[in-house]
């Protein structure tokens, strides 16, 4: 084995493995203080903070086998004592013109979701009291200085926070030390903040690029620092796409995958029909009707979050005349077999796209659907006569957002209107795929 280092060498390190997802591998044992990305070699090199840290994260994962999104991963100490800051994607500028300061320069890269005042607020204020917070946009990206009140303070946040992703696998937090001695703020509103001030004016502008976002205040996800930081993106990412806290007995730290769902209709429940109703609170891995039990099925959902929900708004769902009755399955997931139906690689999976606003639209079953994906030259009267046969039609309407056609159908029940989904979901209508959800309009 090499000399003992502070520098730790990782080996087998995919395209698919990001700086984040190695540094929660390794900041139990200490602060990582800088991190090399060597992507041409799948290896990476970790600089600890000191010696005992690097020795304490080698000695266990000589007993446990690293792992990260499904790949093995292997770790030794490095020949390098030391990592330069030229080697360094993760330390300081090479130039050291920025000391340790208390107003921190955040850039925010791979920016998929907005990202607000309240949002940063919510990631710094773990790490000391957040006196100001100023957003602005400029050529690197989107920016923001983060004022603390002692540079102590902001030195633990640096170290916490630079190179972690606020949302899962997006959002990443670049950090340097502002050389600004004083943060000025003139309002607060959603791109400035002085928490020192709360008395001064919000200068109201139209909102245009965060409009159908709303603000997370108090989102849960930076509320428990023992959460994983993919956990917590995740929950984040709910939500703000639920108005800032998830929805009321949704905990958000649910690991458990797989459901089974019970007292189905054998005579018209398939898979495929289950994939429909299911696939709307997140994406799914496979389903399996069990032999012994027809009214019985496991449905394995890509995470925890994602199952919860499906539980929250599902149990005592009608459908085909049958009450569901929603649980988590004793089982972790469903295991690969010719009568497993796998979705995983789907292109049907609801959450492959569009992510935050698919969240935003979980619902319970209600007597209105959302019909999309329509041919531009569809008529009511042919989607009538594609949906109709699943109940009463009290009233239909149809629009077009972005150049798309779209429909709204009113069913006389919330039955009515679950057939119609998981049974036309996914069906083709004059030669084009249409997409089924629920809608929370009460009216046309």
């Amino acid at each position: 084995m090499a000399e003992p280092s502070k520098v730790i060498h990782i080996r087998n390190v995919g395209h698919e493995i990001a700086e984040s997802d190695l540094l929660q591998l390794l900041q139990p044992f200490g602060l990582v203080s800088k991190i090399v990305m060597l992507r041409a070699k799948n290896q990476a090199l970790l600089q600890m903070e000191d010696i005992h840290a690097s020795v304490s994260a080698l000695q266990y994962y000589s007993s446990v086998q690293p792992s990260v999104r499904g790949r093995n991963i292997y770790m030794q100490f490095s020949s390098h004592q030391e990592l330069t800051t030229d080697q360094s994607s993760h330390g300081r500028n090479s130039d050291q013109d920025s000391e340790p300061n208390r107003i921190l320069l955040v850039t925010i890269h791979h920016m998929i979701y907005p990202i607000t005042v309240e949002v940063l607020h919510q990631v710094f204020k773990a790490y000391g009291f957040v006196e100001k917070i100023v957003t602005f946009q400029k050529s690197a990206g989107f920016q923001a200085l983060i004022q603390y009140n002692s540079r102590q303070e902001a030195v633990e946040a640096f170290g916490s926070l630079h190179g972690r992703n606020i949302y899962d696998g997006c959002c990443q937090l670049d950090i340097q030390y502002s050389n600004l001695s004083e943060l000025q703020v003139h309002y607060n509103n959603d791109r400035s903040r002085d928490f020192t001030n709360p008395s001064l004016p919000t200068e109201q502008r139209p909102r245009t690029s965060q409009q159908g976002y709303p603000d997370p205040a108090g989102l849960y996800a930076f509320q428990q620092p023992g959460a994983s930081y993919a956990q917590m993106g995740r929950a984040a990412m709910i939500a703000a796409a639920f108005g800032g806290t998830l929805p009321h007995g949704v905990t958000g730290t649910n690991e458990r995958c797989t459901l089974i769902v019970s007292n189905l209709n054998t005579d018209k429940i398939d898979e495929d029909k289950l994939f429909n109703l299911f696939s709307l609170y997140g994406n799914i891995v496979r389903i399996k009707i069990l032999r012994n039990k027809p009214d019985h099925a496991l449905v394995e959902m890509v995470d925890g979050l994602q199952a919860e929900l499906a539980v929250h708004y599902l149990k005592g769902a009608i459908l085909f005349g049958k009450k569901l009755e929603v649980n988590y399955s004793k089982y972790p997931n469903i295991t690969p077999a010719p009568d497993a139906h796998d979705y995983l690689n789907s292109s049907l999976n609801r959450f492959n796209s569009n992510v935050v606003k698919n969240y935003r639209h979980c619902c319970a079953p209600t007597k209105m659907i959302h019909i999309s994906a329509l041919p531009q030259e569809i008529s009511e009267e042919a989607i009538l006569n594609h949906v109709s046969e699943h109940g009463s039609v009290i009233n239909t309407k149809l629009f077009e957002v972005n150049g798309k056609r779209q429909a709204l159908v009113m069913f006389e029940t919330e039955e009515e209107a679950t057939e119609a989904l998981v049974s036309k979901h996914a069906s083709s209508l004059e030669g084009n795929t249409i997409r089924i959800s629920f809608s929370q309009m009460q009216s046309i």
